[in-house]
């Protein structure tokens, strides 16, 4: 019998009312709230609004151990253009406690827009130059390009969401960049009765790779974030490597991000896309994660019914050819 090949779709703005949650019973396996985008104040909201329309278990993703921009205006930058980061101003930076681990050199890729800067003075503010031009804009990642920084696992949002996630009796919990297997170990602890997903997106993960693997059962490629940390060139390569040695350990592997990008504005995908989908299911995925797609795409059930035709077409390709 063939394995069951899960599917994974993320909950936002197009996704979060009655007609959606209506339409997904039998064809997604895990409903994901990423906190990173989801305020304290809404959590519960949400959650209840889930559990009203729809019994698919619902997964809380954690912020974890990432830099996000605070920014309260939308802004172009232009190559060479200085600017600053200041507290709890215009452009500042989350955790808070990251300002102070910043120094001078650091370069700072931020969110996909390819704005990269460089840190020039560090005193009461920090100044920097940009290095490639791009957009800033709030909550998006920022990856420091030229040396690794310690941050805490889970941070205190994420720490409170788990209770109020907990007290509505949600078993599935995903933490955001896992970078050594202590952390796989201390989320272990804080949830030793619900199913817990590692995501693999940073240098560190690579790295510490084995150890991971050895400590945890569930895991996830972001292949987002972990483009930016690694190189967009190094993706194809590195989802063979973490699929090959999970397989070893026969550890489950899920796979995030850009699957079908162009099905946020766009009722069909592109043949790129099925191919990379049909990739990823011949290397041994055990399941297919949509993010924006779902979140904030026009065709939400446009692509998840893509993607059951695609695990269809995989489980069938004997009588195909």
């Amino acid at each position: 019998m063939a394995k069951e090949i899960q599917i994974f779709c993320t909950l936002g703005p197009k996704t979060l009312n009655k007609k959606f949650l209506n339409n997904i019973k039998g064809k997604v396996s895990l409903l994901r709230i990423n906190l990173s985008h989801v305020s304290l104040n809404k959590l519960k909201q949400n959650i209840d609004l889930i559990k009203k329309y729809t019994r698919v278990p619902i997964c809380v993703d954690t912020e974890g151990a990432q830099i996000r921009t605070k920014s309260l205006k939308k802004k172009h930058y232009r190559k060479n253009q200085i600017g600053y980061i200041e507290k709890n101003k215009n452009f500042h930076l989350y955790p808070n406690d990251v300002f102070e681990k910043l120094k001078i050199g650091d370069m700072l890729d931020i969110g996909f827009q390819n704005l990269l800067i460089k840190i020039l003075k560090k005193d009461s503010k920090i100044k920097f130059k940009v290095i490639k031009p791009g957009i800033l804009e709030g909550n998006k990642g920022v990856h420091v390009k030229n040396r690794s920084m310690k941050l805490n696992s889970l941070t205190e949002k994420d720490l409170i969401a788990i209770k109020i996630a907990k007290k509505m009796n949600i078993k599935n919990f995903a933490l955001s960049f896992t970078n050594s297997h202590y952390d796989v170990l201390n989320f272990e602890k804080l949830l030793p009765n619900c199913t817990k997903i590692y995501k693999l997106e940073t240098r560190n993960a690579i790295k510490n790779l084995s150890k991971i693997l050895s400590k945890g059962k569930n895991f996830l490629i972001d292949r987002g974030d972990l483009s930016k940390d690694t190189g967009i060139e190094n993706i194809p390569y590195l989802q063979r490597f973490i699929l090959k040695k999970a397989k070893k350990r026969k550890n489950k592997i899920y796979i995030a991000t850009n699957f079908l990008e162009s099905m946020i504005d766009n009722s069909s995908p592109t043949r790129g896309e099925a191919n990379d989908v049909y990739n990823s299911l011949e290397l041994g995925a055990a399941g297919l994660v949509l993010a924006a797609e779902t979140a904030i795409g026009k065709y939400p059930l446009e692509s998840i019914n893509f993607l059951r035709r695609m695990i269809k077409v995989f489980k069938n390709r004997k009588k195909l050819g």
